[in-house]
């Protein structure tokens, strides 16, 4: 049976609309439905337990607004 203990999240945001080298089109808003997703798997798996590690993005502006909002998910 599926049963893990956390779920870990590698939070890359160089998909981010705004991210000249990622090449997609990702919202900050985006980022932040797919943050809740994740969040809402954790909570139904393994009590909330998650461990989130930024992996990068490029475009600055768009990467600080998204892990703003992913950090603001998180802590709701």
């Amino acid at each position: 049976a599926f049963a893990p203990q956390f779920v870990f999240i590698s939070a890359g945001f160089d998909a981010h609309e705004n991210d000249t080298l990622g090449g997609m089109r990702v919202t900050t808003e985006g980022f932040g439905k797919l943050t809740r997703v994740v969040k809402g798997i954790a909570d139904e798996c393994c009590t909330g337990r998650l461990v989130s590690v930024l992996e990068g993005g490029y475009g600055l502006k768009g990467l600080a607004a998204s892990v703003e909002t992913h950090l603001r998910v998180l802590m709701n």
